[in-house]
C-alpha cells in the first residue's frame, strides 16, 4: 500500500510510523498545517519533522505554508456559535485532510491517513468522519487507526530524542485556551 500519513508533529508521528512499519507499511509523511501560530511554533514544529524524517530516512512532501491568514478565514465563521471549539476543530481538519487527499489523489497514493488520530486531544470521531467524507470526494480511501494508545509511548520517544514538545494543539485558539484556563486556576476557581 502506498500510504500519505499527514503529520500534526514529529512527537506524534513516532508511534504512528512505528505501528505502521509493524504492518509492513512505511508512509511517505506530509506536512500540511497552517492552523500553527505563531510562526516561532510554525518554524519549530516543521523543523523537528524535518529532523525526524531525516533521521528515520523517511520520505517527506512539506507544503511549507505559513497559513494564519487562510486558516483564519476558514475557522472565523465558528468561532461565536454555540459548540464553537468542535466547529472550529472540525473545519481546521476538513482544512488539512483536504489538501492531504488533494496531494494524495494527483501523486497516486492508495490511501491517506494522519497523526491526529493518535491524540487523545483531538476529537477522534470527527476527524475520522471528516476522513471518511474526504475519502468519497477525492477517490483515495482514508486509512483508519485508532493510535491513541500508543501516544503515551511516542510522547516518552520525543522525549527521550529531546524533539521539540508543543504545549498546545497549534492554533491561536488552543494556545489563548491553554493560558486563560491556567490563569483562572490561578485565581482560585475550578
Amino acid at each position: 500500500m502506498k500510504l500519505l500519513l499527514h503529520c500534526c508533529c514529529a512527537p506524534c508521528s513516532i508511534s504512528c510510523v512505528k505501528a505502521l512499519g509493524d504492518e509492513n507499511v512505511i508512509p511517505q509523511l506530509f506536512w500540511y498545517n497552517p492552523n500553527i501560530h505563531p510562526f516561532t511554533e510554525y518554524e519549530a514544529r516543521r523543523n523537528c519533522i524535518k529532523n525526524f524524517t531525516d533521521n528515520e530516512k523517511l520520505e517527506l512532501s512539506l507544503v511549507d505554508e505559513y497559513g494564519l491568514r487562510s486558516f483564519l478565514t476558514v475557522v472565523s465563521q465558528e468561532i461565536n456559535k454555540p459548540s464553537p471549539n468542535i466547529e472550529r476543530c472540525e473545519k481546521c481538519y476538513r482544512m488539512r485532510l483536504e489538501k492531504t487527499a488533494d496531494y494524495a489523489a494527483k501523486n497516486v497514493f492508495s490511501a491517506f491517513s494522519t497523526t491526529l488520530l493518535i491524540s487523545p486531544y483531538q476529537n477522534h470521531d470527527v476527524i475520522k468522519k471528516t476522513g471518511e467524507e474526504i475519502s468519497e470526494k477525492y477517490g483515495v480511501d482514508f486509512f483508519y487507526r485508532d493510535f491513541r494508545p500508543l501516544f503515551r509511548e511516542g510522547q516518552t520517544a520525543a522525549r527521550a530524542k529531546e524533539m521539540y514538545m508543543q504545549k498546545y494543539c497549534g492554533c491561536i485558539f488552543s494556545e489563548e485556551e491553554r493560558f486563560t484556563k491556567k490563569s483562572y486556576k490561578a485565581a482560585g476557581h475550578d
